[in-house]
This record gives C-alpha cells, structure tokens and sequence, in this order.
C-alpha cells in the first residue's frame, strides 16, 4: 500500500478549525514536525503562541520520513570546512548533537518506538571520500570510527560510525507532544498583512511569526525560489528481511538508505530532482528482489525534501529586510535533528534571547554556490516552456509523473493530483480548470 508505516501505527489528536478573529504573540504557519515543535517548545517557555494548519498536523512531509534522528548528515563536516571554516562545522554539529539530546529527553516520557542506534555514511566506491570526512571531524573534536564492512547485502569502500544515535516513530511522537498544544487544523493562511494572517473564518493578529510550511510561500522576501529546490525519494517496507541494526546512508545523494522498524526494514532510494525523471519504486523493488528475494514489501512511500544552496537549513529572519517575521525551511532530508534545531533555535530568537547557532543557519547568508546557477536555470527553462499546465507558484511547466500519477513542478517541487488539485508546496492552490488538466497528459 502507499502509505508510510508510520500512519499505521499512531492516533493523532484532532484539533478545531478557526472560527473568529483571535490574537497572540507567535503565530507559526505550518503543522510539520517543525511547527509542532516549535509550539511546544514556546509552551515550555510559557511564550504565548498559535499553531495554523491547512489540513491536519504531519499530514504533509513529516508522515513520510524515514524518522532517523542523527548529527551525521551525510558527509557534510569536510563540506562546511571547505565552504566556510572550521568553527562553522562545529557549531552545526553542536546544534545537531544538542537536538539529538533533547530528543531522547522528551522521549523518555513519551511511546515512540524511540531506539539508540549508530548511525553509518558509506561510500561504494570512494575511500578517500570517508578519508576526508573523518579528518575534518577530527578537526572539530568529535570521535567517529572507520568501518570496512556493515550489515549491508553489498561491499563498499569504507564507512564512518556515529555512536549513540537515535530513531522513533515520528508520528507517535507529535501524538505524545501535541496533546494539550494551541492548534488550529484545516485553517489556510491566505494572506500575510504585516503580522495579521487572514484565514477563511477569521484573522490572526500576532506580534510575531514563524513559516514551517515546508518551502515558504511567500515569494516577495528571501528568494526562496531561487535559493532552494525540491528532491522527490521514495522508500519500501520489507517483511521477512534482515535486522541490520543501526541506520544507513549512502553518501551520494542518489544512493540508499536503510534502518529496522519492528519486523520491517526500511530501504529508501530512487532519488531525482521533482519534476524530472528517478529510479523511483521500480529502483527499490529490483534491489529487493536482487538481495532480499525471500521479503516481501509491506509498505511504499514516497517524499520530498528541500534543498539548500550549502547543504545547511535556512533557519531565523524570513529575510534581511523582514521584522519580525521568521522562517525554517530547506532541511535536505535530515528533517528530524533540523526541525528540532529549528524549534530550540527560533523559541529563542522571538524572545530575544542570543542563541550561539544563530548566525549558522541565518536565511540571509551568501547565495553565491554553484546550485543557484542551476536553480536558476531549470527556472528558465520551464518558464520559457509552452505548455497549458503551469504552476500557479510561478508560471513553470508541470511535468507529468508516471509513476505516481501526479503534476510536478520542476522548478520548486509543487505537485498536483490528475485532476489537478494541490498536493505539496510551495504552491497554494489548485490548478485552474481542473477538469481538462487530466487530457494534457
């Protein structure tokens, strides 16, 4: 079935819709794991707040993730060596390390399947890769162990082991975190007036707010569309596989992942830009076949994730020019550790309260990488290409996805039904005439 194991297997509270006029100091757009998050931790501040949701809390992204909570993010510490400097790279560990312990704090009175597992970045083919990595971690002061084999059908040219990682359920956890929380479900923003959103039954005056929509829907501040893009991956459940014990991640951005819920194992993979062709199901299935042939698939998602011009989250100010408005978006798919960062950072930012990690994740750093050229060009592209379906967002030429029989966007990742109806941001509402999309396939 295409569903996530994890909506099986939770019973999240329903909340109202908003029906007048309210006030408060925070208002957070966005029922993700990030904005419930963020609520939580102003409630714990005893900050007053209101969550928003357009349809019900982690019906989004958060249902569809592969719910490792980890500093290692990859092979990224040599990346923040190289493109900012050493104290860069510590800090994002620091921040990475903090949300993974504040995590198991929290866990501890919550049933959410949370687990201590290592965590392992391999590499197929490239030692010197690995080499690298463990270098510049040994430059910040963190302790990571080579590995030359894992638990994995499969050789490989070497492995860094994080110790005393975690994973959960990530929909038991809001189920456990949101009870008792300032929600309001079903409730779309439709438009931002200073720091008043209007909603269709009512408005909400605020001091301050914070966008967790995913890909931020306001286009006029932050360049978001130019800074960030969307990576559709997808993931099986297997029944009657091994227990390989801990979580795994190839280091190129189209390998596999791995990690053990219950009796199943997880393998995600079949990654491509949204809008564009991928290994996709068919990827997975074939793997399972070839090194699993006596499994059989239980579960099949599929996500997406934003990303980021350096790899590091956009995390504080909207933008340079924007008051009291805040953002946490481009999570390049370690959305649990980012959320939690997002959350611990951003509770202290409305407060003005100095955080150390401010400066590190500031929407307003450099956008001068090598990805803008490329976003920028896919922008062009798709612009200039005549089609009849275009993507309310900006105008781009949707792409029709086979496999998921969808509408995709390949210039910001938004998707739509055959029909044509609003399926994933930063788009914000359906497609004009709905009824003669599914005849341009």
């Amino acid at each position: 079935m295409k569903v996530s194991v994890w909506t099986q297997n939770s019973n999240l509270t329903e909340f109202n819709r908003l029906e007048h006029d309210i006030k408060t100091n925070v208002l957070i757009i966005g029922g993700g794991i990030a904005g419930v998050l963020c609520a939580y931790m102003l409630k714990q501040a005893k900050v007053e707040y209101t969550l928003v949701e357009a349809d019900r809390i982690c019906s989004g992204i958060t249902k569809n993730t592969t719910a490792k909570i980890t500093s290692q993010h990859g092979l990224i510490y040599d990346k923040i060596i190289r493109e900012f400097d050493k104290e860069t790279a510590r800090l994002y560990l620091r921040a990475n390390e903090e949300a993974l312990n504040k995590y198991g704090e929290i866990c501890r009175d919550i049933d959410c399947d949370f687990e201590i597992k290592d965590a392992f970045t391999y590499s197929l083919e490239d030692k010197d890769k690995i080499e690298k990595e463990l270098s510049a971690l040994e430059k910040i002061g963190f302790s990571a162990q080579k590995e030359d084999s894992l638990s994995l059908p499969f050789t490989l040219a070497g492995a860094i082991k994080f110790q005393n990682q975690a994973q959960f359920n990530p929909l038991k956890f809001i189920a456990g975190i949101a009870k008792g929380l300032n929600i309001y479900e079903r409730t779309t923003v439709r438009e931002l007036i200073g720091t008043t959103a209007v909603t269709d039954h009512g408005k909400i005056t605020a001091d301050k707010i914070i966008v967790t929509t995913h890909f931020p829907f306001i286009n006029k501040h932050g360049s978001y569309f130019l800074k960030m893009y969307q990576h559709r991956s997808y993931v099986i459940a297997l029944e009657n596989a091994s227990n390989i014990n801990g979580m795994y991640v190839d280091e190129a951005q189209k390998g596999m992942s791995f990690r053990n819920y219950e009796n199943l194992l997880l393998i995600g993979g079949g990654d491509h830009r949204t809008g564009k062709w991928g290994g996709n199901f068919r990827e997975l299935e074939d793997f399972a076949k070839r090194y699993y042939p006596n499994a059989q698939i239980r579960y099949r998602w599929a996500t997406q994730d934003c990303m980021t011009l350096d790899s590091i989250p956009y995390i504080g100010r909207y933008s340079g020019r924007t008051v009291d408005l805040y953002v946490a978006t481009g999570f390049n798919k370690w959305g649990m550790t980012s959320a939690m960062v997002s959350a611990m950072l951003l509770c202290d930012i409305v407060q003005g309260k100095e955080n150390p990690y401010e400066q590190v994740f500031s929407p307003s750093r450099t956008i001068l990488r090598p990805q803008l050229a490329a976003n920028a060009f896919e922008a062009v592209v798709n612009l200039l290409t005549p089609t009849f379906k275009r993507c309310p967002h900006m105008g781009c030429a949707l792409k029709w996805n086979q496999i998921e029989h969808s509408w995709d966007c390949p210039c910001h990742g938004s998707r739509f039904t055959e029909e044509g109806q609003l399926i994933d941001n930063p788009a914000t509402k359906d497609l004009k005439n709905k009824n003669k999309v599914s005849a341009f396939k």
